[in-house]
């Protein structure tokens, strides 16, 4: 791939834009499955606490230990409201409580002042305490299932109402603690531990039959959350870049065909420019999309272009022909008065000079209109301008009748306004019999001014042809009379530069010319 093409900017960013939205995406997964994984855990061993607390509730403290919920590999404690361990199962049993947290308070004071035991549980002498206290306990209880295993009906009915049926608290607490594993994951005493492994740690309060608050801690391993978020995890970073190569190639190769027109176009650009041929079109695509428009514009720019050229190719041999006449017969003229000074013709020389002067500034307004020259803003009265020019041309031909409305303005430049009258005056005095018209008015939004002559006219396949420059009919070919051929075009030329139209309007006879031109 070429550095710095279309087709490897296109590849490069399409493929930054999927990485990131993997990115952004894998990490949300991963986010997910760990809470799923981690939430299924905490449900596991809050459930697994629950089931303990409840069997707690139907022995007495000192009987703790011997639940058969606690006979199990998970990892399960009872502990007391000191923090001693009661009960725990088999991996458990005689290591410390595995937490602190979510315990029941510590006992308030006796009636007679002295405090309960430390919750601490570091004193000897609180230890023999609660030693004394679980033996006597021990041995109620076993009277007390002695006598229900002989079923006596004699023995003495309790003095003392019972106790409240100890509950389960509804609360619960959840940590992350690492504990001693074996190499299968199982939960074993920390000489024996091949490792450490994370534990979802549940606590939940209860309290014994004979009112000891105790809180049960019940632990779910996060062994398969772990494992199955490094598998998605390996499993993302293998495919990500396989993915994201996937994506550039796919992305350059798409790029690459979609602008192989374009590139079609571009060679074919510059073999026109090199040939300087610009009757060459470049190639367009079938396909109707962006490619297949840009390249019918192009051969549309090529046709306007090679049209202008054309038209100003033409110019200058036109020019050139028209100018070399009377250039010629003027330096005839003068070579001969210079020879000979009584044969010198000083009329025909001005004759030459003046329709010199005239032909150089037709190509001169012509130059300027084909460069873009934008006509003024001023506001024109059309009637005005009709009588001034009326008032200066005294060398007409025939009178010239005006019908003029009042009050028809226009905006643009009064002198071009001007010279299109002029001009279409002078097309009219060369081919009228006997009468040459002008009239003003409005027509809706529009300002209508009209020359009429009632000449022969203009055949039918002539009436746009005599708009263009240097074309000249047969009956008006004649030097002296028939002009340069450019008075009409410069008129159209100058009518649509000011947002208006000539045409030739036909008629019964002669040959009636409608300049329209916006209101002002």
């Amino acid at each position: 791939m070429r550095r710095g093409t279309v087709r490897t900017r296109a590849a490069v960013g399409a493929t930054s834009v999927v990485a990131v939205a993997l990115l952004l995406v894998g990490v949300m997964v991963v986010s997910l499955l760990r809470s799923e994984l981690a939430g299924d855990a905490r449900l596991q061993a809050e459930a697994r606490a629950r089931e303990v607390a409840a069997q707690v509730t139907d022995v007495n403290a000192g009987k703790v230990g011997g639940l058969e919920e606690l006979d199990t590999d998970d990892p399960i404690q009872v502990v007391d409201v000191r923090g001693r361990v009661i009960g725990a199962s088999e991996p458990l049993r005689g290591q410390p409580a595995l937490a602190d947290f979510h315990r029941p308070d510590r006992p308030e004071p006796t009636e007679s002042g002295e405090p309960t035991a430390s919750p601490e549980g570091d004193s000897d002498q609180d230890d023999s305490e609660d030693d004394s206290d679980r033996d006597d306990s021990e041995e109620n209880d076993d009277r007390d299932d002695s006598a229900d295993d002989n079923g006596s009906d004699d023995s003495p009915a309790p003095t003392d109402s019972p106790p409240s049926t100890p509950t389960v608290d509804r609360d619960s607490e959840s940590e992350v603690v690492r504990l001693p594993v074996d190499g299968d994951g199982e939960v074993t005493h920390a000489r024996d531990a091949d490792g450490e492994q994370d534990f979802t740690l549940t606590a939940v309060q209860s309290a014994t039959r004979d009112g000891e608050p105790v809180t049960v801690y019940a632990g779910a391993s996060l062994r398969d959350q772990e494992s199955a978020v490094s598998t998605v995890t390996r499993a993302m970073l293998f495919g990500l870049p396989v993915l994201l190569a996937v994506v550039g190639v796919v992305t350059w190769l798409v790029t690459r065909r979609a602008l192989r027109p374009v590139e079609g176009i571009r060679r074919e650009m510059a073999a026109i420019t090199a040939s300087t041929d610009l009757s060459r079109r470049v190639p367009e695509p079938a396909a109707q999309d962006e490619v297949g428009r840009l390249a019918r514009t192009t051969n549309e720019t090529l046709t306007a272009l090679e049209s202008s050229v054309e038209r100003q190719r033409r110019f200058v041999a036109d020019a050139s022909h028209e100018l070399r006449s009377p250039i010629a017969s003027l330096r005839t003229q003068l070579e001969v008065g210079a020879a000979h000074p009584e044969l010198l013709d000083l009329d025909d020389a001005v004759t030459d000079t003046v329709r010199l002067q005239v032909l150089a500034a037709d190509l001169l307004l012509l130059a300027r209109l084909d460069a873009g020259e934008k006509p003024g803003d001023a506001r024109v009265d059309l009637s005005a301008t009709v009588r001034e020019e009326l008032a200066q041309r005294t060398g007409d031909r025939l009178p010239v009748a005006a019908d003029l409305s009042d009050g028809v303005e226009v905006t643009g430049s009064r002198g071009q306004l001007a010279r299109v009258l002029g001009n279409l005056l002078d097309n009219a005095q060369r081919h009228a019999d006997s009468r040459v018209t002008v009239s003003v008015r409005r027509v809706g939004k529009w300002a209508s001014l009209e020359v009429a002559d009632d000449g022969a006219g203009v055949p039918e396949p002539d009436r746009e042809r005599i708009f263009s420059r240097f074309v000249r009919l047969d009956d008006a070919r004649s030097r002296d009379e028939g002009g340069a051929g450019l008075g009409l075009a410069i008129a159209r030329d100058v009518a649509e530069r000011h947002g208006g139209s000539l045409r030739l309007v036909s008629g019964a006879g002669g040959a009636r010319f409608e300049l329209r031109l916006p209101l002002a």
